[in-house]
């Protein structure tokens, strides 16, 4: 039972600690609340405080946490360990639907709340730091907890305090791939991690072209460590990829955050002396924390150590095929791990990787295939091109080359021409050759969000899958794909596989039409009524480095030529603008037909469409 003690009615002492009593058999151990205020006129309460965990070493469900048989224990026999808690919520429960919708921070921070409630801040106090309120006109209560060990926790971010692994050391690994000549590069990745000795033999710097190269050392005397800050004595040279490996003086057992995120949606779930209470949960996770999803999912961490089910609805966005190093020694959750984060197994259903012959489900497993919730994966077009995140290998069997079929409890929904996370609008130049790539798929997220409850809550089916299939060739082979040759544009033909272990996993991406835009999918208004060429790869430019190699993440908008003459000029055959539309008011006629087409089809809501059309509008005036 929570004891409140201060009697400021709005605003509490930040100071302040409320403690909380635990209960039998609980993972919670307690929770201290810092404070609680109200924000705005929303009727929403934010509560921020520290939850303490205390679990079980020995338990089945919780022995699958890497060193968890190194970490020091109590005198009740349970590995302790405490994390940030961030909780908003409607103060009047009538106002609450009955969903706890709990976010995987990434790298500490709150991506729902820019993402969903469109201009959000990190941190809200005033009604308008909460954007357009979409969550909370829906009447959620959001949870965030802190779960990345190596999170500096400054600035509303977010992290968790756990236990060393005791008597072991490790050695540690990053890469990073500088942008520029400088002769300093931070490695972040590396930041949770202090090297037991700068200048031990262990302690090595490699380079390689591209992601996949073969390393070459960095003779020492050419470069000194200090913390995880490297100083090139010349300059690093831009567009290669360096390792920096060392050996770590404290190796903190990063997996306990994968059992933080469980027991906190457990208490708010089940305990009747939580702060805040929800009969259902849905779990989100974008990108590194789409990632963190499916490796909860696939060590079994949606069933508690009661053996209840924890998550009602679990969403991994933006992740692709791909899991998160966090549950092993040396982890490096901050990583973006391109091209290497893939490994087998890559689809719900159980399947025999073509390697080793191993049979097994990222769900069908001894694990995780108790308690398994109703999923989304959402996936642009960036996790099938770049980074090797093979989004194909989530829907087609290991070796590339058989559609599966979906789980009745899987939706998936590709995001077509897109990139992994929208760029700016108008589109700039950044890293890449072309300008970056601004559709923005947000507003489909919303409808899909509405989906999600309806579906847990009552049932409802949500929109029917929407994804390229090899059997009708809306998905082929990289190098089948019918790009169009456009002037000045590199080939995606001669973009890299990922790579799982020492084999190479196949690359099938959406094919597209004579324009060079990807045919099946969630097509929102500005693809499916197009301006431009929009695609989920940019190379990088020379000043960049590496000019045959990808920017991390991104895609490209390639503007269609204005007019004939123009479109010949820049030797560019794709139809011009004033050949498709005979009008302004065509073209805004017809990309508002296909906004009130995905209305229809639970693909976007009624009341987006406005905001929807603006941007289409907005793409006309930049092309016209």
């Amino acid at each position: 039972m929570v004891t409140l003690r201060l009697r400021l009615p709005l605003v509490l002492a930040a100071t302040a600690l409320i403690g909380a009593s635990s209960w039998a058999a609980a993972e919670v151990k307690r929770v201290d609340v810092a404070s609680r205020s109200e924000i705005g006129a929303s009727g929403y309460e934010k509560i921020v405080g520290t939850v303490h965990f205390a679990v079980d070493p020995n338990d089945p469900r919780n022995k699958v946490i890497a060193d968890i048989d190194k970490a020091p224990v109590g005198a009740n026999g349970r590995v302790e360990f405490s994390a940030d808690l961030y909780i908003l919520r409607p103060k009047d429960s009538r106002r609450a639907n009955g969903v706890a919708f709990i976010d995987v921070s990434n790298r500490g921070r709150k991506p729902i709340l820019n993402g969903f409630n469109r201009g959000a801040t990190n941190d809200p106090k005033t009604d308008a730091d909460l954007g357009d309120g979409f969550l909370m006109r829906e009447g959620f209560t959001l949870v965030w907890v802190g779960w990345q060990f190596d999170v500096r926790r400054e600035g509303g971010m977010l992290g968790i305090s756990v236990p060393d692994a005791k008597g072991v050391t490790g050695i540690v690994h990053a890469d990073f791939t500088p942008n520029n000549r400088a002769p300093q590069q931070t490695v972040t990745d590396l930041a949770g991690y202090t090297p037991i000795d700068p200048t031990a033999v262990e302690t090595t710097l490699t380079v390689r072209d591209g992601p996949l190269g073969r390393p070459a050392p960095v003779p020492r005397d050419k470069w000194r460590l200090e913390g995880h800050v490297v100083t090139m004595t010349d300059g690093f040279e831009a567009g290669r990829t360096y390792e920096l490996s060392y050996r770590a003086a404290h190796l903190p057992i990063a997996g306990l955050g994968l059992a933080a995120f469980r027991d906190v949606a457990t208490w708010v779930k089940y305990s009747q002396d939580a702060l805040v209470r929800a009969q259902y949960t849905i779990a989100f996770g974008s990108s590194q924390s789409g990632r963190f999803l499916r490796t909860f999912l696939y060590y079994g961490f949606n069933s508690d150590e009661h053996g209840r089910q924890v998550f009602d609805g679990v969403w991994a966005h933006i992740a692709g095929a791909s899991r998160l190093s966090i549950n092993e020694r040396g982890a490096v959750p901050n990583s973006v791990a391109m091209w290497t984060a893939t490994w087998f197994p890559y689809a719900n259903s159980a399947e025999r990787d073509p390697v080793s012959g191993k049979v097994e489900g990222l769900l069908e497993n001894e694990r995780g295939r108790h308690n398994q919730p109703k999923i989304f994966y959402t996936n642009t077009a960036v996790e099938y091109w770049g980074g090797g995140r093979s989004a194909a290998l989530v829907h087609t069997s290991p070796d590339g080359k058989t559609d599966l079929k979906l789980p009745d409890n899987v939706r998936f929904y590709f995001l077509t021409g897109t990139q992994h996370s929208p760029s700016r609008f108008p589109p700039q130049l950044s890293l890449g050759q072309q300008l970056d790539n601004p559709v923005d798929y947000w507003w489909t997220l919303r409808a899909l969000l509405v989906g999600m409850d309806h579906w847990v809550r009552k049932g409802t089916p949500p929109p029917a899958s929407q994804y390229p299939r090899l059997a009708d060739r809306t998905l082929v082979a990289s190098s089948q794909v019918g790009f169009p040759q456009i002037h000045g544009v590199a080939s995606p033909k001669t973009i890299s596989p990922a790579r799982a272990g020492e084999s190479m996993l196949p690359l099938l991406v959406p094919s597209v039409d004579e324009d060079g835009n990807e045919l099946a999918g969630v097509r929102l208004p500005e693809v499916a009524v197009p301006v431009a060429t929009y695609t989920g790869w940019n190379f990088r430019n020379s000043s960049a480095g590496a000019a045959d190699q990808l920017v991390a993440l991104t895609g490209s908008e390639i503007p269609f030529a204005r007019t004939r003459a123009e479109g010949d000029a820049r030797h560019d055959q794709r139809k011009p603008i004033d050949e498709r539309y005979s009008s302004r008011e065509q073209y805004v006629a017809q990309g508002r037909a296909v906004a009130d087409g995905l209305v229809k089809k639970g693909l976007l809501l009624a009341d987006d469409v406005p905001a929807v059309m603006k941007r289409v509008e907005a793409q006309w005036g930049e092309r016209k």
